[in-house]
């Protein structure tokens, strides 16, 4: 059985993906005809790229290939953008440098495709990623600075690459020691490791910052161990978007979820009340504690 993929699109995204949307909706916005922000472009052809209709699900995958780089690194780069994405992405665009390092420095990236990445490299594959360098006669083009700041990224991108391969040659309690002192990148792979021992040693780590605790929280992927000890760090849970984002996740425990939605402002509680994307359960008690909030 296929794995079942949750993704969220907006209502007027959503439209073009009910079963009794006209074929020509669908085409027309599988060609990216439509007007939308680029995450919610990008996360709609996904979905029409597994629609049962063939020419929709062709004209979807052609949209994908033809995306353009900046469209490709907003959402690359995007906290948000769920890992099925990530990873369909790399494998249509990973000749493209910049998007590569985007994607390999994603927090919510998986295991798999990581592996794609670092087996794409073009010194394994013999195949030149296509974004030379500019040459000396370019150097006062404004786009010279911003090619040697890609060249720059992808270097970043081959170093993570290189310690993901590192990676799957240690053991347990190297593993472990990484998690509890290594840098930034060695975080993001010891967090992924399906081991809780090790995925909870990176919250040990006295270098890791409270925006890596908010992208763990973000991206859903992480062990309910995991949320367990952010929920449990009290100064973690002084900081406003941490609480909001461990009562979105589904993966917090609902006694602790429930709490922390006490604390949060009206204007979220009033958002999360008509959510469809949390538990009912969230959801209700949000409404009762905004309508209490309003009568008071």
């Amino acid at each position: 059985m296929a794995e079942k993929v949750t993704l969220k699109l907006s209502a007027a995204a959503a439209a073009y993906v009910r079963q009794d949307t006209p074929k020509e909706m669908k085409l027309q916005a599988a060609a990216g005809e439509v007007a939308l922000s680029t995450g919610d472009l990008v996360t709609l052809l996904f979905f029409l790229g597994h629609d049962p209709e063939p020419e929709v699900k062709g004209t979807a995958v052609k949209s994908l290939r033809a995306l353009s780089e900046p469209q490709l690194l907003a959402v690359a780069g995007s906290a948000d953008t769920h890992p099925k994405i990530l990873d369909m992405l790399a494998r249509l665009h990973y000749s493209k440098q910049a998007v590569a390092a985007t994607l390999a420095a994603h927090p919510g990236i998986e295991s798999k495709t990581l592996a794609f990445l670092a087996d794409m490299r073009p010194e394994k594959t013999g195949n030149p990623l296509p974004a030379p360098l500019p040459d000396a006669a370019e150097a006062e083009d404004p786009d010279a600075a911003e090619m040697e700041e890609v060249d720059e990224v992808d270097e970043e991108c081959e170093r993570f690459k290189s310690k993901f391969q590192l990676s799957l040659t240690m053991d347990i309690p190297e593993k472990i020691k990484m998690a509890l002192v290594g840098d930034k990148e060695w975080r993001t792979l010891m967090l992924k490791d399906s081991n809780n021992l090790v995925s909870t040693s990176v919250l040990k780590n006295p270098r890791i910052t409270e925006p890596e605790i908010l992208n763990v929280i973000k991206t859903n992927t992480n062990s309910e161990e995991v949320l367990r000890i952010i929920c449990r760090n009290k100064e973690w849970i002084k900081i406003y978007q941490i609480r909001k984002a461990l009562v979105l996740n589904c993966k917090t425990p609902l006694p602790t979820s429930l709490r922390l939605l006490t604390t949060l402002t009206d204007k979220d509680l009033g958002l999360l009340a008509k959510s469809r994307n949390i538990s009912t359960v969230i959801s209700t008690q949000a409404r009762k504690i905004f309508l209490n909030k309003k009568r008071s």
